[in-house]
């Protein structure tokens, strides 16, 4: 029942509630940002894209945390969730600065996320540990190309998307030390479908 009350209040908290970071925002030394309008839309939509990716990491943590029987997994699972909320905070504080709203989809996000991380952790804990892998790997690979995406000029995104690159590679690396098993190929292919579907509806809903 505790897990549950938990799982439901990290729902709202992602959802409704103004999300606050452990760390500060990273940002550039010495650089200040001067967008076009142009630019400072394409930085806007890519932000977007990328908090809906951590609205999905609050969700997917939260339920395979809900799934596991094992505490100190379920730690693990917690653990993340809470880094992964600094990301959730950056990226809604740079939607702000840009004038850019959130996802209008987030609640339906949250849900798909939420239902595929059930899965994965009925499936057993080391499925669902392969499952954190796959997902870290997608996204930092996602989170490569926005960088080769974002304005030149965009300090304050550029520096907010390099650390949660190097902060989802960290995270792919200790579920993979702590027992992840390799999906199947099929699986990894229809992670990055439904990773395409909402990346691309993200960027202009």
């Amino acid at each position: 029942m505790d897990s549950l009350i938990n799982a439901t209040d990290n729902a709202l908290r992602t959802l409704f509630a103004k999300p606050r970071a452990s760390r500060p925002c990273p940002t550039v030394a010495g650089d200040s940002t001067e967008l076009t309008s142009p630019d400072k839309t394409l930085a806007g939509a890519l932000m977007r894209v990328n908090h809906v990716g951590e609205v999905c990491a609050q969700a997917l943590y939260a339920a395979q945390a809900l799934s596991t029987r094992d505490p100190a997994l379920r730690q693990h699972f917690i653990a993340a969730s809470e880094e992964e909320c600094d990301h959730l905070a950056w990226t809604r504080q740079r939607l702000d600065e840009l004038g850019a709203r959130p996802s209008l989809l987030n609640p339906l996000w949250y849900a798909g996320a939420f239902g595929l991380g059930l899965v994965a952790g009925r499936l057993g804990d080391r499925l669902s540990l392969g499952f954190v892998v796959e997902t870290e790997r997608q996204v930092e690979a996602h989170l490569a190309a926005h960088l080769e995406k974002l304005p030149q000029g965009d300090h304050e995104s550029r520096a907010i998307v390099a650390q949660m690159k190097d902060d989802e590679a960290r995270h792919a690396l200790e579920a993979t030390s702590a027992g992840a098993l390799e999906l199947p190929g099929p699986v990894k292919a229809l992670m990055g479908a439904a990773a395409k579907v909402m990346t691309t509806t993200a960027h202009y809903i």
